[in-house]
């Protein structure tokens, strides 16, 4: 018992499991956030162009017959109260339009993190040159301009080929 607790703690600490529950988490909030601007801010405007609509209340009524209190049902909730099948497409334009919101601004969070990945890797320094190279004899490291290998006392060509044998 104790060992599987351990096994799981060191499973939930891990990095990739915190980051990811941190993502959901700001993603719910972020989520929240645009539905309240999409049904708050966006809607309501849009509506008032439209003749004073309320998305919410916008649906279709498949069972016309079906009648609450003696009357036609006038908005959604009455239309559900009364028990008729609708298609509340009102709804669904909020929740499209919420959709695409998050996919933009998702969209716009990825583009600014590849901008930034890519002027990392530009401003990276370049590799710097080699300041040694292997004695052709015993592959021990020396300077480039060396003449002779202080490994294995051979001569060396200062450009990297042999000019006599070990010596």
């Amino acid at each position: 018992m104790r060992s599987t607790l351990q096994e799981f703690k060191t499973f939930a600490m891990r990095g990739n499991v915190v980051d990811l529950a941190v993502g959901v988490i700001i993603g719910a909030a972020f989520g929240k956030i645009v539905t309240s601007l999409v049904n708050d801010i966006v809607m309501p405007p849009i509506g008032k162009m439209l003749g004073n609509v309320d998305f919410k209340d916008l649906y279709w009524n498949l069972d016309p017959g079906k009648l609450l209190e003696g009357k036609e049902p006038e908005s959604l909730d009455q239309a559900r109260q009364a028990g008729a099948a609708v298609i509340a497409y009102g709804q669904f334009l909020s929740i499209l339009i919420d959709f695409l919101l998050v996919a933009f601004c998702v969209f716009l969070l990825v583009k600014v993190l590849n901008r930034l990945s890519r002027k990392k890797a530009e401003e990276a320094p370049a590799a710097a040159e080699p300041t040694t190279r292997d004695c052709p004899y015993c592959l021990s490291a020396i300077p480039l301009a060396a003449s002779k290998c202080s490994h294995c006392t051979s001569d060396i060509d200062p450009v990297g080929q042999a000019a006599g044998a070990k010596g």
